[in-house]
């Protein structure tokens, strides 16, 4: 059975997926470039597909240029299109972000324990 979510609670959670989304935007790009190499409009759009958030261009694009001078993605040109590629360096923040998700999951329930903890 379907559980009917009030407008207010759907609006929070989608606040908090947009948030979330934001604070975790170098590892989702890093992510998807792991699966193959893809332009920045690339990134936006599977982004949106998977997550029904659309990134503002500036942000991908300034995030990607950041990613570049930090030596996790190289970029190269193909005709018109900036085609971006993940590096080996690029490939061991995702795998060391992928086997900290449990921490990373316990960090999110301790803060939200700690918020709502009545005491």
């Amino acid at each position: 059975m379907l559980e009917v979510v009030h407008p207010e609670r759907r609006n929070i959670l989608q606040q908090l997926q947009k948030r979330t989304l934001k604070n975790f935007m170098d590892i989702l790009i890093l992510s998807e470039l792991r699966k193959a190499p893809m332009s920045g409009y690339d990134v936006i759009t599977s982004i949106f597909d998977k997550f029904n958030y659309l990134p503002s261009s500036g942000s991908v694009y300034s995030l990607l240029y950041a990613l570049e001078r930090e030596d996790l993605v190289k970029g190269g040109w193909n005709g018109r299109k900036r085609i971006y590629s993940i590096t080996s360096r690029g490939i061991e923040i995702v795998e060391t972000t992928q086997a900290m998700y449990p921490n990373i999951e316990g960090i999110v329930k301790c803060i939200f324990n700690n918020v709502f903890s009545f005491s």
